[in-house]
């Protein structure tokens, strides 16, 4: 005698349980705060990894580390301290974020979008076509939007090259890169252990040192003349105070409004282009005449 199929067995479930299509899987969501700097398309994860891509020392950017590793972190340390590579601590909580799914294995490295030159390389080529040198000095700019906005309006306005530090601010990520619209593949771009001995070496060379500030001399009313190094502070906290007394001259722009500052990059473009302004030989239109 055949037993009779029990009620909830499978083949007799209803068809909506039994042929129900399956549940369409939802994309992981990147971080967006991460993906705006230049993640995912420019990062190392994982301890051996990692250490390959810094035996070949090719556009090492900055080394993050999660607190209290022991093993084969120290040969990964000491690599990256012999490259100059930043070194940061963060949380794995940041480095979760960062890798994005993969195993970091407590260590991730990011890779620069093109490669850094030194100071002196600038300078050179600012001999090679006879002209006094112009540089951007990027004082602890943190936003990538910002920094690649800068390089592009350097790039554009004729500046020779442009400085940033090493251990604050953000490097030349692949968002850097891209806002500057390609203009990074143009610009040379140094990154240095100390932005005041920078600052010291380009004013025993004659460079003048100008500062953008809201207490100074009118952009309009500043004589740009010979070597030029403009100094364009953080977003937040504006020019370092130890900058900021390094300066030769401070350089302000009227502000008119409501809002008491500019956005680092557009206060920054409207000083460069004063400088390529006196560099050209332009001078203002005359006043219009009515008949």
């Amino acid at each position: 005698m055949t037993k009779p199929p029990r009620k909830n067995d499978r083949n007799d479930r209803p068809a909506r349980w039994g042929n129900r299509p399956p549940r369409p899987q939802r994309p992981r969501q990147k971080s967006e705060s991460y993906a705006e700097q230049g993640g995912y398309d420019n990062m190392i994860a994982g301890r051996n990894a990692v250490l390959e891509a810094l035996k070949t020392g090719q556009r090492i950017d900055t080394l993050y580390l999660a607190p209290g590793q022991t093993g084969s972190i120290s040969r990964i340390i000491a690599a990256a301290k012999e490259l100059g590579c930043p070194i940061k601590e963060v949380s794995y909580e940041k480095l979760d974020a960062m890798a994005f799914g993969i195993n970091h294995q407590g260590v991730i490295l990011t890779l620069s979008a093109a490669e850094y030159v030194e100071v002196a390389d600038i300078l050179r080529a600012a001999a090679d076509k006879g002209e006094a040198p112009f540089l951007i000095i990027a004082d602890e700019i943190e936003d990538p939007h910002n920094l690649g906005a800068l390089i592009r309006t350097a790039e554009t306005a004729g500046a020779h090259g442009l400085v940033i530090p090493k251990r604050r601010g953000v490097g030349l990520t692949s968002a850097v890169f891209k806002s500057s619209a390609g203009a990074a593949a143009h610009l040379p771009v140094a990154r240095v252990a100390n932005l005041a001995s920078v600052v010291e070496e380009l004013k025993s060379q004659g460079i003048w040192v100008y500062g953008c500030d809201m207490d100074g001399q009118p952009w309009c009313q500043v004589d740009f003349s010979g070597g030029v190094a403009l100094i364009v502070g953080s977003e937040g906290r504006g020019m370092n105070r130890l900058l900021k007394d390094k300066c030769d001259t401070m350089v302000t722009l009227p502000m008119q409004g409501e809002i008491s500052s500019l956005n680092a990059s557009v206060a920054g473009g409207i000083i460069m282009y004063e400088v390529a302004r006196q560099r050209l030989g332009l001078t203002a239109v005359s006043p219009k005449v009515k008949d």
